[in-house]
């Protein structure tokens, strides 16, 4: 897998068609190799942060699962 930038404040369209914006990159303390997650919240009516590490926020969508999705990447920027 190719490794993505970030930009943190920009905004995201997941592949299921909503909306999020980044807020940090963070490191996860509990882990051996403090691996990075990214800290994104959603955008509209309901305010969540969610997170998701680094890896998994830039991995490409699964054509074989979802056949009729055209994005490439779970998450692109906008």
């Amino acid at each position: 897998m190719t490794q993505r930038d970030i930009v943190v404040g920009k905004t995201y369209r997941h592949f299921s068609g909503n909306y999020f914006r980044v807020i940090c990159i963070a490191v996860d303390s509990t882990s051996q190799d403090n691996k990075e997650v990214v800290v994104y919240e959603t955008l509209g009516n309901k305010h969540i942060i969610y997170t998701r590490p680094v890896e998994l926020f830039n991995e490409k969508v699964d054509h074989e699962k979802y056949k009729d999705v055209l994005q490439t990447y779970k998450f692109e920027p906008i």
